[in-house]
């Protein structure tokens, strides 16, 4: 795609954004937002998920003599989603 002198690159995308086009086609617009109004069941599995997520405890190490050494589990935010 080729840019007028004037018209930066920002511009035009936010022109696609003002006419209505996706910038990212592929991604369901319903899964980029989360009600702020959850269900309790929604809030209680959160809630168990985010306690999930932790590192191991130090003296969890100890007792297994550093062969767990990390937890496979860990989910970070961004990169791994729950699918509720």
């Amino acid at each position: 795609m080729e840019f007028p002198a004037k018209l930066s690159p920002f511009s035009c995308r936010m022109s696609k954004l003002i006419i209505g086009e996706s910038l990212f086609p592929s991604i369901n617009p319903t899964q980029l937002t989360m009600p702020s109004q959850k269900t309790f069941i929604v809030k209680q599995k959160l809630a168990k998920k985010a306690r999930q997520n932790r590192p191991l405890p130090q003296w969890f190490r100890l007792k297994t003599d550093n062969k767990i050494q990390y937890n496979a589990k860990r989910r970070h935010w961004r990169r791994t989603k729950l699918n509720l």
